[in-house]
Order: structure tokens, then sequence, then C-alpha cells
């Protein structure tokens, strides 16, 4: 678990590092052109990526219980982010503050966890 806590932790922390870079940039650069505007926005996501990389190298290196609690709990949180997300939108219509698409994330990794929880407690 040792190497997947450093793959995870160093993808996160460059992150962290480059979003306030991209961020810093985006705000010096305004009248830049907009191709370069794009790539300074999207650059956070070369640190995401290694992210969801290091996710699925943990995943290949599990035993069959541990990843069919995983399956579970990823099971559990596509569903649950799919409803939560969804009804929030239609409360949306009625009157419900507009939330952006970057709140979307949150929901499912608190859904994996709680699914985590779930099935961990399933297989006790």
């Amino acid at each position: 678990m040792t190497k997947y806590y450093y793959e995870l932790g160093g993808a996160i922390a460059l992150y962290m590092l480059v979003l306030a870079v991209s961020l810093l940039l985006l705000s010096q650069y305004q009248d830049a052109p907009l191709a370069l505007r794009i790539l300074i926005t999207l650059a956070p996501m070369i640190p995401a990526g290694l992210l969801c990389w290091a996710i699925v190298r943990q995943l290949h290196r599990l035993d069959e219980m541990q990843l069919r609690i995983q399956f579970e709990a990823l099971g559990f949180a596509f569903a649950a982010s799919a409803l939560l997300t969804f009804s929030y939108g239609f409360l949306e219509n009625v009157g419900a503050p507009h939330l952006s698409w970057l709140c979307v994330w949150p929901v499912m990794g608190a859904t994996w966890i709680i699914g985590l929880m779930i099935a961990k407690h399933r297989y006790q």
C-alpha cells in the first residue's frame, strides 16, 4: 500500500502545484490567444491523469477480495453520484442555486468512500 500512497500523494501534490501555477498564469495572461489560455487552463489535467493512473495501478495490485470490495464501492458510487447530481439538477429548475460541474467529483469521491465503508462492513 505504501507505493500507492507515494504515487497518489505525488500526483495530488503535482496537481495542486500545476493548478496554482495555471491559475496564476491565467490571471496574468488574460489577453493571450485563446489556444494558449486553453492549454494553460487544461494543464492540471496532466497530473489528474497521473492520479487516475495511480488508482488503476493500485486496483491491479489488489487480491480478489479487495477487488470485489472496490468493485462494489465503485458501483455504489456510480449509482449514488448519478442520483445525487441528477436530483440536484432537477432542483435547480425550481430555484436551487446553480452549482459548477466541479462539484461532481467531490460527490463521486464521497460516495466512493461511503461505498467502501458499506462493502467493508459487509465482508467483516
